[in-house]
């Protein structure tokens, strides 16, 4: 028993994840259904991590803060993390705008049978920059607000940074508190092929590939895009920017993609994004524990390139012809509603509306597109939370290489295989 668990933990953690991924997907496949009476293990797995989120965030970043010596640096790298969050969301969308018109998903789409589904009016934007600003930080930490989490842990940090040697004791409780996270992180890692085996196993037997063939094309498109976007955008970004390899940053990305494919939450996802930057990828908690729970929160790359091409895809199947001026609509009002989305499984699939009204759609033509969708859109949503994440890290090693935050030794080394 001794040997069988010693040969368990000496497999590195993302085969096994990989393993647990396979082998769910053929259980839900064969067994149907039936997989719902193990679901709770995936369940779990997900309190578990989400466990993890508030504390983690809010103790990494107060360190990352202190780390800086200077507060005038948090300005620098938020604005550059946010100008290239910003960028690579443009670039998702001209990739979602290429795939949804060359593969045209939405010729020959038959709504019969799907069930309207209505959605919320969407947030304005006025009002989620006010969330930014928790009026009861304690509130914002019962609510998981990440947003507003990170405005607070900010501004303690940079008020323990003013403070100076006379805070040196509670800035050091931060900085060991920091590392008890990333250890209790990696702990709960450990669960994370078992979880992975029931969510995939759960995601195939309720879905199935039956009912994934009726959005072949529309299913086609999203991955298409999602490939290009990660391998022609966000890795040669990290070479062209950061003057690094880009094929360790794909090694040091494995354990948070796969864990975030079958989670389909960014947010779930950041314990391990957190731990992949430090551990794989030399990104200085300087940088991590600002930069990434940022992009957990605005970066939506994924989130642009599906709105982009389900709306063409909803235009397509209503025989609604689109010019430059709808193409230019769809892009700036994609840009808007992915920053802050919902990262949740589905989250973005109910800001559709805000798109497609965008275009001319009427609210019952919205509620048909969404209710179509919605009930295979799990499979869809796995793809884009990687590259929301890929997104993420892809950021976090440009600033932390302009920074000079990255230990590129750690970066560099061949991971134990």
């Amino acid at each position: 028993m001794k040997t069988l668990i010693r040969k368990w933990f000496d497999i590195v953690l993302w085969k096994r994840i990989l393993a647990a991924l396979v082998l769910g997907a053929i259980a839900g496949y064969f067994f149907g259904d039936r997989v719902e009476s193990f679901k709770w293990v995936g369940d779990l797995f997900i309190r578990m991590i989400k466990m993890l989120i508030v504390p983690l965030v809010f103790l990494t970043l107060v360190s990352g803060v202190t780390a800086m010596s200077d507060p005038k640096r948090i300005g620098s790298i938020g604005g550059r993390a946010i100008a290239l969050y910003l960028g690579t969301t443009a670039l998702a969308i001209v990739i979602g705008l290429i795939c949804g018109t060359v593969l045209h998903p939405g010729a020959g789409a038959d709504f019969t049978g799907a069930t309207p589904y209505e959605v919320n009016k969407a947030v304005s934007l006025t009002e989620r920059f006010m969330a930014i600003v928790p009026e009861n930080p304690f509130a914002a930490f019962a609510e998981g607000n990440l947003l507003a989490i990170i405005f607070f842990a900010i501004m303690t940090g940079c008020a323990l940074l003013i403070t100076g040697d006379k805070a040196r004791g509670l800035t050091n409780i931060f900085e060991q508190g920091s590392e008890m996270m990333l250890k209790m992180t990696s702990i709960v890692m450990e669960v994370a092929p078992f979880g992975v085996f029931a969510l995939v196993a759960w995601v195939m037997g309720s879905v199935g590939l039956s009912a994934f063939m009726n959005l072949f094309i529309l299913a086609v498109a999203v991955y298409v895009g999602c490939f290009v976007h990660m391998f022609l955008v966000q890795g040669p970004l990290v070479k062209l920017l950061a003057r690094l390899p880009v094929r360790p940053f794909f090694k040091g990305a494995r354990e948070p993609q796969l864990v975030a494919f079958s989670t389909s939450s960014s947010s779930a996802t950041l314990p391990a994004t957190l731990s992949a930057a430090e551990h794989n990828l030399g990104i200085k908690p300087a940088i991590a524990s600002s930069v990434l729970p940022l992009g957990a929160t605005v970066n939506m790359d994924g989130a642009a390139l599906y709105v982009t091409i389900v709306t063409l895809f909803a235009a397509q199947a209503f025989g609604m012809p689109l010019d430059l001026a709808d193409y230019l609509i769809i892009g700036i009002t994609t840009t808007l509603v992915s920053v802050g989305a919902s990262t949740v499984p589905s989250g973005s699939l109910f800001l559709m509306a805000v798109v497609l009204e965008s275009i001319g759609m009427t609210p019952a033509q919205s509620a048909l597109v969404v209710g179509f969708v919605l009930p295979f859109d799990r499979i869809l949503d796995m793809m884009r939370t990687v590259v929301n994440i890929t997104g993420d890290l892809a950021v976090s090693t440009i600033v932390a290489k302009w920074e000079g935050e990255i230990d590129e030794s750690i970066y560099k080394a061949e991971p134990f295989e």
